[in-house]
């Protein structure tokens, strides 16, 4: 038997290697590989020796020979392929184990220029492992180090690797090359100007863990992240304490995360089923935190909270006192972990670059019944200036409100509507089927919460235009003084009379933030 070994990554090779030849495996190698493994003492084959033909173009050419394809091509099973290989004195080769060369790490460099992106996809590696793959009844192909002890073991005991192994090794061989293809693929579309929606869409994650199960106990599911940088981002969290993550806690966290990129000062997001449910800044992270639990105390128990600055010793007794699922912030002092770590469930995450936003070449994808939906992320609050449409304009006051408030409704489920006042949530509204249910909802649960004292007074953001006046209605009968809406319907002017009648300052935005 024959094994051909070229791997960038050398975990275990040089042990693997010493087990094949212990087994009377026959070794042939290239570049680095051939060196770590004469160094070990090992006897090699160089890839010159069999190829007769020496590795040129600086290492780009070195397997690309029918010495190498035909070994692995041959079927056993198939006489005229033996009699040919015998005729040309090819030698067969058993087995590959190889691993391609660094291109993602190449690519993540901050400095990497094209040049050396360009030289680190693999021609030869592909290649041979498509060739030894499309053979796996007699030939093994080995991408991974965690292989290797499968490998060895059927060796010894049945003296080859059997046909089911080389076929699950096999498979594995074509998820990895569609995935280095895909990176390149991905990689370079960007580069050279090709459309961000091309003909055929290929996308390249990596797993991050397995779930315990989906939204439901009886779906699988699994965590996987983009390739490229992760600061800031959800995949970059570091768990400090509490129990795994699961599906719906992620997926939660996502929601809160990316409102709370929206806020530069102190601000605190506590989130409930992918909705806000209390949003508040303040001068520090303590009165963000009180603001946000004071909105509405009884949604945020087993909540998620998310908050833009450490968390200090006061905040976290004030965390404490409730039952929350996560804490999520870009760290937490000594004194503050102290506290939150008694309490054996809540799961404590760090985020450094937590201010950091998703960049404009994301996609946003929705799976749906034979395909995918893929669009743009939606990264815009306004686009251009606000048009004040009514008679009277929103003074400084509810000017900062009305942008603070608009920013909540963002991430508030269609049909969504958003009261805000002093930088805090007043009360939230979301999913509902009708807008002015949305808007009740709002009213209500900020009256009970709050009281009527502190909605009055208060602004109003809708994600998409008003198709009536009801809203304004129920709006101005709450004492609402503000509102901001994309505009856009036949009837705006409805509304905009209505506003007038009451004295209450609206502006559209030209554009509208739905999110289904």
């Amino acid at each position: 038997m024959r094994a051909l070994i070229s791997v960038s990554d050398k975990t275990g090779i040089v042990d693997f290697a010493k087990q094949l030849n212990e087994l009377g495996i026959e070794i042939v190698s290239t570049g680095g590989t051939y060196n770590v493994l004469k160094e070990a003492g090992l006897p090699v084959i160089g890839i010159s020796e069999v190829t007769g033909f020496p590795e040129c173009l600086d290492g780009r050419v070195k397997t690309l020979h029918p010495n190498i394809h035909a070994g692995l091509l041959a079927m056993r099973s198939n006489p005229e392929h033996i009699r040919q290989v015998k005729e040309l004195n090819v030698e067969l080769i058993d087995m590959v184990v190889v691993n391609l060369y660094p291109f993602k790490q190449t690519i993540m460099k901050p400095d990497v220029t094209l040049a050396d992106a360009i030289e680190n996809i693999d021609i030869g590696g592909p290649t041979m492992l498509r060739a030894a793959a499309k053979n796996y009844q007699d030939v093994s192909v080995i991408i991974d180090p965690s292989d290797y002890d499968k490998v060895i073991s059927e060796i010894k005991s049945d003296g080859r690797v059997s046909v089911k192994t080389n076929f699950y090794l096999a498979a594995k061989v074509f998820n990895h090359t569609a995935y280095y293809d895909s990176m390149i693929a991905n990689y370079l579309k960007d580069k050279a100007g090709l459309p961000k929606y091309p003909d055929t869409l290929s996308m390249t994650f990596e797993k991050v863990q397995d779930m315990r199960y989906g939204e439901n106990p009886h779906q699988a599911a699994a965590f996987y992240k983009e390739v490229g940088a992760n600061t800031g981002m959800l995949t970059g969290i570091e768990q400090l304490h509490g129990k795994e993550l699961s599906f719906n806690n992620i997926n939660d966290t996502h929601g809160a995360l990316e409102l709370l990129k929206e806020y530069d000062e102190p601000t605190v997001v506590a989130c409930k089923h992918s909705n806000p449910c209390g949003v508040a800044s303040g001068k520090n992270i303590y009165e963000a935190y009180t603001k946000a639990y004071n909105t509405d105390p009884v949604s945020i128990f087993g909540g998620i909270v998310c908050a833009n600055r450490k968390i200090d010793k006061a905040t976290a007794e004030e965390i404490s006192k409730i039952f929350l699922e996560i804490v999520l912030a870009p760290d937490f002092d000594e004194d503050a972990l102290e506290v939150l770590t008694r309490k054996k469930n809540i799961r404590l995450l760090k985020l450094e670059g937590i201010e950091n936003k998703q960049p404009e070449t994301a996609f946003d994808v929705k799976k749906v019944s034979g395909g995918i939906l893929v669009q743009d992320i939606d990264n815009k609050l306004l686009d251009g200036e606000l048009q004040v449409v009514t008679d009277r304009a929103p003074t400084d006051k509810e000017m900062e409100d009305l942008l603070f408030t608009w920013k909540i409704v963002k991430y508030t489920k269609s049909n969504g509507i958003a009261i805000g006042k002093d930088k805090q949530s007043v009360g939230i509204g979301p999913g509902q089927v009708n807008r002015i249910w949305a808007t009740e909802q709002a009213i209500d649960h900020g009256t009970k919460q709050l009281g009527a004292d502190v909605v009055k007074g208060a602004v109003l953001a809708s994600d998409a235009f008003f198709p009536f006046d009801d809203c304004v209605e129920a709006a101005a009968k709450a004492g609402i003084t503000a509102i901001i809406q994309p505009g856009g319907s036949v009837r705006d002017q409805d509304s905009i009379d209505a506003c007038n009648k009451h004295g209450i300052a609206m502006v559209f935005t030209g554009m509208r933030h739905f999110r289904h």
